[in-house]
């Protein structure tokens, strides 16, 4: 095997060498892979059909879903596939696509929280501007830049990665197929991809921790100058649920991606993605329903209408 181009396909190893175990774990991600694909959907369809959920804040939860239900249709059914299969192959080309979305919804979902994180300063640290700040052409445009970039930067991340010379195996130790685990398997100079994946993941995990960290200071002063405990407790209210996700996902990032590839950290990396993979879109829609009297709200209302016949999908926002 002279080259890349001699390969037709990579062998996946998935998380586990032990067969007995692969049934067990095939109905576990199956069920993980069903809640996450249906709370996300339903928390976005829910901001869509619920008028009072016609905000900015709920107008990016609801694009938040939709990254994270991607992230679980990405790999998962191929994965769960191979539970079941002797045979655990993907075609190159297969093996790029499934690269390049990874890292493309990666950041997309990075900048997504960092957009969210502003959204809330705006709401707190200037609320009498908030409807021109926050109109609905500058919410479609914000929630449009995460798109934007991580799809272009995903894409010139995977074609540095699938331009090296895979010539010393085509197994890839891995459940889907990741940068650290393709370079391992490079014959070629790997020094440029490796800086790149380190740049790109040190820039972008750090710009917009920042703009998050930024905003949260701005309205933790904020907060503090409130005189009412209530008022302090609702607006703290207000971003919890924004702080838990991203802690959860910036998390297990900053274990997975700030770290050059080697034999340990590869398979430390396959129950990091896990997290990100499985755990973190699972939990964010739950995360932003408990407690929150909106959404609960929106989804009796939503559901009584269903029993009677009467959903109609309303405008994205409402007039203000």
């Amino acid at each position: 095997m002279a080259n890349g181009s001699v390969f037709t396909d990579f062998v996946l190893l998935g998380l586990t060498d032990r067969p007995e175990l692969e049934p067990w774990l095939f109905a576990l991600f199956l069920l993980a892979y069903l809640i996450t694909v249906l709370v996300n959907l339903g928390m976005a369809t829910l901001v869509r059909l619920d008028s009072r959920l016609h905000t900015p804040m709920y107008f990016f939860v609801s694009h938040l879903a939709l990254v994270d239900a991607c992230y679980a249709c990405n790999a998962t059914p191929q994965m769960l596939a191979h539970f079941l299969s002797h045979t655990k192959t993907i075609s190159f080309a297969g093996c790029f696509t499934q690269c390049y979305i990874f890292i493309a919804l990666l950041l997309t979902e990075l900048y997504m929280l960092a957009v969210m994180a502003y959204d809330r300063y705006v709401a707190i640290c200037d609320p009498l501007r908030y409807s021109v700040k926050m109109s609905r052409r500058v919410c479609i445009s914000l929630a449009a830049l995460p798109y934007a970039y991580g799809f272009s930067d995903g894409l010139f991340q995977a074609i540095l990665t699938f331009r090296l010379t895979f010539c010393r195996s085509n197994v890839i130790n891995h459940f889907y197929c990741a940068d650290p685990p393709l370079i391992k398997l490079a014959c070629s100079d790997t020094h440029i991809k490796e800086h790149a994946m380190l740049i790109s993941a040190g820039f972008n995990l750090s710009t917009s921790l920042s703009i998050i960290l930024v905003s949260y200071a701005c309205i933790i002063a904020s907060i503090l100058r409130i005189r009412s405990a209530e008022g302090r407790l609702k607006a703290f209210s207000t971003c919890g649920s924004h702080m838990a996700a991203v802690t959860l996902f910036y998390g297990t990032l900053f274990c997975m991606y700030v770290r050059p590839p080697t034999d340990e950290t590869v398979e430390q990396s396959k129950i990091i993605a896990v997290f990100y993979t499985f755990v973190s879109p699972m939990v964010n829609p739950l995360i932003y329903s408990l407690r929150n009297r909106d959404i609960n709200q929106a989804l009796k209302n939503v559901l009584r209408r269903n029993c009677i016949g009467t959903v109609s999908l309303p405008p994205l926002f409402n007039k203000t």
